[in-house]
């Protein structure tokens, strides 16, 4: 069985050569219920960053790893975001506007600009949050002009389906999207999109960041 480390290399790697649109690619390692020692053994082997998706995991876990950027990739009630302010580099699920008030909020009192990708439902699917793909620019213009947030992209889940063509249009939906707010918001860097199950389709159609788990670290234990 391959180690945490030889996935990490090889993932390296199978993206080295950058999504469809020859751009480098951002490997985020979601950490949800993996150690400290396995997520040091990802980071020694060249994430680019990890990433939890429960908060008092997060509060629990970040002083005991080693340095590599923090990202938050789940849900998050606003009560838990003081584990996270301050500490978190990107946060990926901006999906709403109460919990984007109150990061700007927490941010400017602890005096620091928080980076956030704007969630869009792209699959209008009422299992998952984000904003309409109909109101994302708009979106996307007002938060960028929030203090206390620094917009760097946007994010999206693709449905869990067989149909490829579906998903692509999806997904190039989602291109389409960031290019516009690359070319409208000067602090867009990155189109996250791509999990375990369906990262390849995605870097095909221009995503620039993936959030890979079991990849990585094998299929998680929920005993």
């Amino acid at each position: 069985m391959s180690t945490v480390s030889e996935r990490v290399k090889r993932i390296k790697e199978e993206i080295a050569a950058g999504n469809g649109y020859g751009e480098r690619v951002t490997l985020v390692a979601a950490t949800k219920m993996q150690t400290v020692e396995t997520i040091n053994e990802a980071i020694c082997a060249g994430v680019d960053a990890v990433a939890e998706n429960k908060a008092q995991e997060f509060r629990d876990k970040n002083d005991l790893l080693l340095p590599c950027p923090r990202h938050f990739i789940g849900h998050i009630q606003t009560n838990k975001l003081k584990y996270l302010v301050g500490k978190v580099e990107l946060f990926h699920s901006c999906a709403r506007d109460e919990l984007a008030e109150e990061l700007a909020l927490l941010s400017r009192k602890r005096g620091v600009c928080s980076g956030v990708l704007i969630q869009v439902n792209i699959g209008e699917e009422a299992s998952k949050g984000g904003y309409s793909f109909a109101l994302a620019k708009q979106t996307l213009e007002r938060l960028s002009q929030t203090e206390g947030l620094c917009v760097k992209g946007v994010m999206a889940m693709l449905p869990d389906s067989e149909d490829e063509s579906m998903l692509r249009a999806l997904a190039q939906k989602m291109r389409g999207l960031y290019e516009w707010a690359k070319t409208n918001i000067k602090t867009v860097e990155y189109l996250s999109m791509g999990m375990s199950g369906d990262y390849k389709l995605c870097l095909q159609e221009g995503s620039n960041m993936i959030r890979l788990g079991s990849t990585i670290f094998g299929a998680r234990n929920y005993g």
